[in-house]
């Protein structure tokens, strides 16, 4: 059986990596939904320094996403 070549093994590659990066947001994702159903269950348990490091704007999980969003502001206006 002869060899893929390199264009595929670089997309697979890339394939894996993604697949990567969105299994770290999904185990993000559910990080802070438990701690968020632990701080509703007992407010007091974590202090106010616990939730200082959540609140604000929520980011971009990664640089794709934030250019997609502007693109699409960028793109609605005209």
């Amino acid at each position: 059986m002869p060899g893929r070549g390199p264009q595929t093994f670089k997309k697979r590659q890339k394939e894996q990596q993604r697949r990567e990066r969105q299994q770290e947001k999904m185990e993000k994702r559910l990080r802070r939904k438990a701690e968020a159903a632990a701080n509703a269950a007992n407010p007091h348990s974590g202090g106010s320094d616990a939730g200082a490091a959540t609140v604000g704007p929520p980011a971009a999980e990664s640089d794709d996403e934030a250019l997609t969003g502007e693109a699409r502001q960028a793109g609605h206006g005209a």
